[in-house]
């Protein structure tokens, strides 16, 4: 044991001492966490509040609102204006499309920016897909928050003689007129 006494008093001046573990993870810890004698008896450093900045009764931002900017401000926060846009679009199909137009269609449905219209027959929906243009311009006028894309006019279904969830596919009831 002397010897490791004598052998480490005669370290170079110049070279790094040989520590042994215990003591490289206290000097390790000293130099992330401090030395917790030099804190624990200093007075705790209190946390600076910024300045409280005093309200004025007359000053910007002081003034009553409207309804109409309050509930715009709130549709936009909430994120409100597309599905908004939806719905009034889906409301004013008679203006978009006319009123004889109107008559014999009526939008169903929004999804994934494709605008779904049902028809009365087939050929309403054949005129209708003559004026998707027309359409697609008033639209994207009128109401460019519902991000329609497209618009896809459906004819009536033709009957089906499928009944319930176990039916199979082939040529349907044609042995039944005869």
């Amino acid at each position: 044991m002397s010897d490791e006494v004598s052998s480490a008093s005669t370290v170079d001046e110049g070279a790094a001492p040989a520590t042994s573990l215990s003591s490289s993870v206290y000097l390790r810890f000293k130099e992330v966490f401090g030395d917790a004698t030099s804190r624990r008896y200093g007075p705790r450093k209190r946390r600076t509040r910024e300045p409280v900045v005093e309200s004025e009764a007359y000053g910007r931002g002081r003034d009553p609102k409207g309804i109409a900017d309050v509930m715009t401000a709130m549709t936009s926060e909430l994120g409100w204006a597309t599905p908004l846009a939806k719905s009034d679009l889906l409301l004013a199909w008679k203006e978009i499309a006319g009123a004889d137009t109107a008559e014999h269609s009526f939008p169903l449905d929004v999804t994934d920016a494709v605008l779904t219209v049902q028809c009365d027959s087939t050929a309403w929906a054949t005129q209708l897909r003559h004026m998707r243009t027309m359409i697609m311009t008033r639209i994207a006028q009128s109401y460019p928050d519902a991000g329609i894309e497209s618009v896809r006019f459906q004819a009536p279904h033709a009957p089906s003689w499928k009944k319930g969830s176990r039916s199979i596919p082939g040529r349907g009831p044609r042995d039944t007129y005869g």
